[in-house]
């Protein structure tokens, strides 16, 4: 186990919860508050999504994200800022011409992707390593897609935290890192128990682990009630850790959490085992993030 850890909280994600939970925040206002509640209860790093404040559903509007960002530099809480740039990947064909997308499609480009880390700066940012059948869609991005992003990243000067969902893409990850792609001591978080990307389960994780080039830092997450076991496997085989209600709505079975109620049950987790959650400054010299 590390004596530091990282701890990233998801503040919410694209997916279907807003009408399940009171607390999944909706408006830039809501997101950038939620993401400085979580580090104040001890988060390092605040993984952003934004959403449609009118529909609760996905947005990739630059002043969402522009104000999320905003109001969360303005405040007096120190978090490192990861925003995903995974975004506008959703393919679902459509019943009457499978060749085009049918409703809920959206589709960006790596140039439309890389948008909101290019103008905003973030310190990190999420590249997903690969398509993937993603519950009843397809995620899209292939091979040549990701050698495009991935300089466009290196090139911004922001460090990915490269998003793993299935064993494959560890493989594809470490082919970018081959052509130069991906600096040294690369980030990895892996996405575990989405369907029909990889099991949530210790052999999986193990697998992984082992598979990693030299230097690579590690993080790990399960969704549902896997958030914890997963976290905790994470933990205990030397990585760090991510919780938050993009991947998990509950504190407990029946009980409806908030992004800092999760924070702090990981938190208060990983201090019983003789380790402290990871300062944001401390976090940036681990990483060599640009300051």
């Amino acid at each position: 186990m590390l004596k530091k850890v990282m701890v990233t909280c998801a503040v919410t994600g694209a997916g279907d919860t807003a009408g399940r939970s009171e607390h999944v925040p909706v408006t830039p206002k809501e997101i950038a508050d939620s993401a400085i509640k979580a580090a104040n209860a001890g988060a390092t790093v605040a993984h952003i999504h934004v959403r449609d404040p009118e529909t609760g559903g996905i947005s990739h509007k630059m002043e969402h994200y522009e104000e999320v960002v905003e109001r969360i530099r303005e405040s007096d809480t120190d978090v490192i800022i990861n925003i995903t740039a995974g975004g506008g990947g959703d393919w679902i064909p459509s019943k009457e011409d499978p060749t085009v997308g049918g409703p809920g499609t959206w589709m960006q480009t790596p140039i439309e992707r890389h948008a909101p880390v290019e103008k905003l700066l973030p310190e990190l940012c999420t590249l997903d390593c690969g398509s993937l059948n993603f519950g009843d869609q397809v995620y899209i991005s292939p091979y040549g897609w990701l050698q495009e992003h991935a300089k466009m990243i290196q090139d911004a000067g922001v460090r990915p935290e490269l998003e793993i969902f299935d064993t494959g893409q560890l493989l594809l990850a470490k082919q970018l890192m081959s052509e130069g792609l991906i600096n040294e001591d690369p980030l990895f978080q892996f996405c575990m128990g989405i369907p029909w990307g990889m099991d949530a389960d210790p052999e999986t994780l193990i697998y992984l682990k082992n598979r990693l080039p030299e230097g690579a830092h590690f993080s790990a997450f399960g969704i549902g009630r896997q958030q914890f076991p997963v976290a905790m496997q994470s933990f205990l085989l030397g990585g760090h850790v991510r919780v938050g209600l993009e991947d998990n709505l509950y504190l407990e079975k029946g009980v409806l959490a908030t992004n800092e109620q999760l924070v702090d049950k990981m938190v208060n987790i990983i201090q019983a085992a003789g380790s402290e959650p990871m300062s944001p400054d401390e976090a940036r010299d681990f990483l060599n993030l640009r300051k």
